[in-house]
């Protein structure tokens, strides 16, 4: 079961997409999560934040449930993308949008900056360019967040750099920022 953990939302469960498509980041990880970035970015409180590879949307709606001002939420399989929605609709989310797209083309047509970036990609994924591209839409002071394995490599991009990561079991947690 994924639900989310606080916030207005605080407790709601969320559907998951069928099949091994998608891995729902564990509750443990997203309270690990959301405790760092409330801590580096002080609250979430009127952010723009960008879910990458959403699957369920657990992450941009635990975003939202926190304060967050908007969120985009962009996943390319029509199957997902459908459960998102219906979790949307679920909460009555007015701050939550759905893109059913590839994080390549969302990233190349956005058009503001955001505070906060969560890529969640499959694992084993190469997110090369998808970390060049979030660098393109990242606000100034804002922060990129990439759930990996702890088996797989991340480099970070001319533009990113790395602020710090974190370990939960097998899921390893890389924030990254602005650099020079």
């Amino acid at each position: 079961m994924t639900r989310i953990i606080a916030g207005v939302w605080g407790g709601r469960r969320l559907a998951t997409p069928k099949g091994s498509g998608t891995r729902p980041t564990s509750d443990r990880v997203r309270e690990a999560l959301f405790a760092t970035l409330a801590s580096v970015l002080g609250g979430l409180d009127g952010l723009r934040v960008l879910d990458l590879f959403a699957g369920s949307g657990a992450l941009g709606l635990e975003a939202a449930s926190r304060g967050a001002a908007h969120v985009d939420l962009v996943e390319a399989d029509r199957g997902a993308a459908a459960v998102i929605t219906a979790n949307v609709l679920g909460l009555e989310a007015t701050v939550a949008r759905v893109h059913r797209t590839t994080a390549e083309r969302f990233l190349a047509s956005a058009p503001d900056p955001y505070d906060l970036v969560m890529i969640d990609p499959p694992y084993e994924s190469d997110v090369t360019s998808v970390l060049a591209a979030a660098a393109t839409v990242l606000a100034p002071d804002g922060l990129v967040v990439v759930e990996r394995s702890t088996r797989d490599a991340l480099t970070w991009p001319s533009g990113l750099v790395a602020i710090r990561d974190k370990v939960y079991g097998d899921t390893r947690l890389h924030f990254g920022t602005v650099g020079a």
